[in-house]
């Protein structure tokens, strides 16, 4: 498999729109014109309740986690491949093909891809993630402190070949960037706040 065919695997295994097809098969809705308009496990949880949260969440994990596997494997630990897999896995679940490239944040592809790549810079933001949460009850406020940590964890913890901190840092700046809408309300202050609840 060439390094081109493991990039196009990622980016469509990522496009695979697990919450939206959860939601989709459990009552015909379209979770994006419900809650926030993501297909990510907060807005299945919001809008269809914690057991399809729950698998969303699992699943768009498992994907990248897989991507970068498959990258690893097919490109003999090549870690410029492995780290453009996690990339291209962030980007199909962000910009999915199969969806009219109308996608999700790629917060849990994120982890996911880095739990396999970085796992120790990863379990430690992971940690910042909750901690965030607890304290502000903002999920989205939790992914950004934890997106902007997540760069200076690789290079800190790991010491990895600068493709690594370079992609750890541009999928660190990707999710802030998809999250520009939350930042805005969270300050003006209506942000949702997070409960392990379905609203329904």
């Amino acid at each position: 498999m060439t390094p081109l065919i493991v990039l196009l695997f990622a980016y469509l295994l990522g496009g695979i729109p697990f919450g939206y097809l959860i939601v989709k098969l459990r009552s015909g809705r379209d979770v994006r014109d419900f809650g926030s308009g993501n297909i990510g496990a907060t807005n299945v949880l919001r809008t269809s309740g914690r057991s399809a949260a729950i698998v969303t969440l699992v699943l768009d994990i498992a994907k990248g986690i897989l991507a970068v596997w498959v990258a690893d494997r097919f490109t003999y630990h090549d870690p410029l491949w492995m780290s453009a897999a996690a990339l291209a896995v962030m980007a199909g679940h962000a910009f999915p093909v199969f969806l009219k490239f109308r996608g999700g944040k790629a917060v849990a592809s994120f982890i996911g891809a880095f739990l396999y790549l970085a796992p120790a810079p990863m379990l430690a933001v992971l940690v910042i993630f909750l901690i965030t949460v607890v304290a502000s009850k903002y999920v989205s406020l939790g992914a950004i402190v934890a997106a902007g940590l997540f760069p200076f964890g690789v290079w800190l913890i790991l010491h990895p070949p600068a493709v690594m901190v370079i992609a750890a840092a541009i999928a660190g700046a990707f999710i802030i960037y998809r999250h520009r809408a939350n930042i805005s309300r969270i300050r003006a202050g209506t942000e949702s706040l997070f409960k392990f609840k379905s609203s329904r």
